[in-house]
């Protein structure tokens, strides 16, 4: 199985042709495709390369799907003794993304 382990948006993520993805926000139109080169890892016809700490010329190959938002996570903070009482909430941005290629150095 050819496979690769990248790293976008500080987050890493282990890949493989035809993979669906969230990542973080790329700057990037549905449609487009997307050169992702931080690869950390990467096992072609059962070869495994593994970078320090990244492999020189290796990259994931991708199209967007999308752009879209995360489902609303609620941040409540409280300190006990005080009256402080906040909440709010956050969504999100995210890309997704279809894996059609990955290229070895």
């Amino acid at each position: 199985m050819d496979y690769a382990i990248l790293k976008t948006g500080g987050k890493q993520y282990q890949v493989g042709l035809g993979a669906v993805l969230d990542v973080e926000k790329l700057d990037a139109d549905a449609g487009d495709t997307v050169e992702l080169s931080e690869v950390l890892m990467l096992s072609l016809d059962g070869t495994l390369t593994i970078g320090t700490p990244t492999i020189e010329g290796a990259k994931v190959i991708g199209v967007v799907e999308e752009q879209h938002r995360a489902k609303k996570i609620t941040v409540f903070k409280f300190k006990a003794k005080h009256r402080l009482r906040k909440k709010t909430g956050h969504r999100q941005y995210l890309t997704r993304l279809r894996v059609t290629d990955i290229v070895s150095a």
